[in-house]
């Protein structure tokens, strides 16, 4: 089983969200698990899952068809970062797969985009062919509205694809890489300078939790800011770290927190983890769960 995280450079037209969705659910053997839109970063996370790695292709190809030929970068606002109309497009190995299954479909999947629909790709995470290019902000840098000038130096010549920007499309950055959790936390302000130096306190690069990215966003309509969090490796750095921190510095600045949420899909370790940070459970186990403990004995039962 491989798990396809694209993100959508579109949040607010239901239509067009729809539109790109349906064409992931229409390939048979893939299945989508989940589709969340925000207006403010003005994109779309969309999750699927399959255990053919021909069929997740196709799926892919065909939510790439759907998003070109209905988003036009060049009329798109948002808070997130962006580079193209499918901005980043990662596939995660699952039960069954490993990170090499991931790296060689990502490389066969950007070949194709190249090819079919005259983009530029860029490779990251795992599937990177030069170590500068793993990381997917050094390659967000300057966005859309900056890459014109950035693909004509040698050094961003891109992985596949034409050495020019598509003109509504952008560019796109394809790649393999582990489970990641996207973490949100909004703030009883609107200040977006306090938003930023609660980020920088968080962000690994700067000094903070190591597996963490942070950005901070304006949710114009709600009047409010969040932190915006990747979690790159919940094991090392769980939730309930990420949370707290958050917590703690907004303390510092006498601001509260409304509340927090994730983007797209979590394993359940990493809720279990929080729960049992939080509760102090002495006797915590995935097997003192019940769901768990039906699931384990209805596999047995299967065989």
């Amino acid at each position: 089983m491989i798990e396809a995280v694209p993100n959508v450079s579109e949040g607010r037209d239901r239509g067009t969200i729809d539109r790109i969705a349906s064409a992931v659910s229409s390939v048979p053997a893939v299945r989508l698990l989940h589709v969340g839109s925000d207006e403010d970063h003005n994109r779309t996370v969309l999750t699927y899952v399959s255990d053919r790695s021909d069929a997740l292709a196709q799926a892919t190809l065909a939510l790439y068809d759907a998003a070109v030929g209905s988003i036009d970068l060049r009329r798109h606002s948002g808070e997130h970062p962006r580079v193209g109309a499918v901005d980043v497009c990662p596939f995660v190995p699952l039960a069954g797969s490993t990170m090499a299954d991931c790296v060689a479909l990502a490389r066969e999947v950007g070949r194709e985009i190249a090819a079919r629909f005259e983009i530029p790709v860029y490779l990251y995470e795992e599937a990177a062919t030069r170590p500068e290019r793993r990381e997917l902000p050094r390659i967000r840098s300057g966005q859309f509205e900056g890459f014109t000038k950035k693909i004509a130096r040698p050094e961003w010549k891109p992985d596949f694809g034409p050495d020019r920007v598509h003109p509504s499309a952008g560019v796109t950055v394809v790649g393999a890489r582990v489970l990641l959790i996207a973490f949100n936390v909004q703030l009883a302000t609107d200040r977006l300078d306090l938003a930023e130096a609660i980020a920088r306190s968080a962000r690994g690069v700067s000094g903070g939790l190591r597996f963490v990215r942070a950005l901070p966003i304006r949710l114009a309509h709600r009047g409010i800011v969040q932190v915006s969090m990747n979690l790159l490796d919940y094991r090392r750095t769980p939730i309930h770290r990420a949370f707290n921190l958050v917590r703690e510095e907004a303390a510092r600045w006498g601001v509260e927190i409304l509340s927090s949420e994730i983007v797209g899909l979590v394993p359940a370790e990493a809720l279990w983890d929080a729960a049992a940070w939080h509760l102090r459970l002495e006797n915590f186990s995935p097997s003192i769960i019940l769901e768990t403990r039906l699931g384990a004995q209805n596999q047995e039962s299967e065989r």
